[in-house]
């Protein structure tokens, strides 16, 4: 069998901001042990020039020393900050410490954390970060995890969202000029063509998912070369500063 080999379709098109970053690993799941080096280099690898970076640390175990490693962290890495949604209360103080530190965005884990999107931790937060005009990337179901942000003028990337469910985003997105998504899950033939290049925001979920699937996408699109570019890092630059 002859391995594939994407390299020629994707070309020479880079990625100057990924939005969709992890340092940590997963405990429960057979996976890599995504050290800030082994990260960094997958993605240099693949052309990838900066990361928005989130420690799974923070999200699994201990928020603030999970915060403080990637707040450690230099370049190529731009800062994300994570809160736990089970205790909204030191959620939002986390959320002001953050902010204070110059971090201009947060990474909600609902899914690993077994927070819905009725909780209303959600909601709290949500308003917390539009009130600091901050940015935040939410995993969840699209169709779901819209509610809690709706109404607040909120800047949200949701980083999950699947091309089944790309119409409800849509919909979504329609009333919420705050509401962008990222690229990962958009692989059916005109997804990324069926969203505004304004809203979209390449996302790779680096070790945990295989980047090539999101830069293949990108790079075969229909887009045209300055929505790429915009796709590629311009708007995760613009949204996160």
């Amino acid at each position: 069998m002859t391995v594939f080999d994407a390299s020629r379709l994707i070309g020479d098109l880079e990625v100057s901001l990924d939005v969709d970053v992890l340092v940590g690993a997963y405990p429960d799941r057979d996976g890599p042990p995504g050290t800030p080096e082994s990260t960094l280099n997958m993605l240099a690898a693949h052309r990838v020039r900066a990361g928005a970076v989130a420690s799974l640390r923070a999200a699994l175990f201990d928020v603030r020393s999970g915060n403080d490693e990637v707040l450690t962290l230099g370049p190529p890495v731009v800062p994300v900050g994570t809160v736990d949604l089970r205790d909204p209360i030191g959620a939002v103080r986390e959320v002001d410490r953050l902010a204070e530190l110059g971090v201009r965005a947060v990474r909600l884990f609902p899914d690993e954390q077994g927070v819905e999107a009725g909780f209303p931790s959600i909601r709290h937060v949500a308003r917390k970060c539009a009130e600091l005009g901050l940015t935040v990337l939410t995993g969840g179901d699209v169709r779901r995890f819209w509610q809690p942000f709706s109404g607040l003028d909120a800047t949200v990337v949701f980083l999950d969202t699947h091309f089944y469910h790309l119409g409800d985003f849509l919909v979504a997105a329609a009333d919420e000029p705050g509401f962008h998504t990222s690229t990962r899950l958009l692989n059916s033939p005109d997804a990324l063509e069926s969203v505004p290049a304004d809203r979209l925001l390449y996302g790779s979920r680096t070790p945990h998912y295989e980047p090539v699937v999101p830069l293949l996408r990108l790079a075969t699109s229909g887009l045209k070369p300055e929505e790429i570019a915009a796709v590629a890092g311009g708007n995760a630059r613009r949204l996160l500063g």
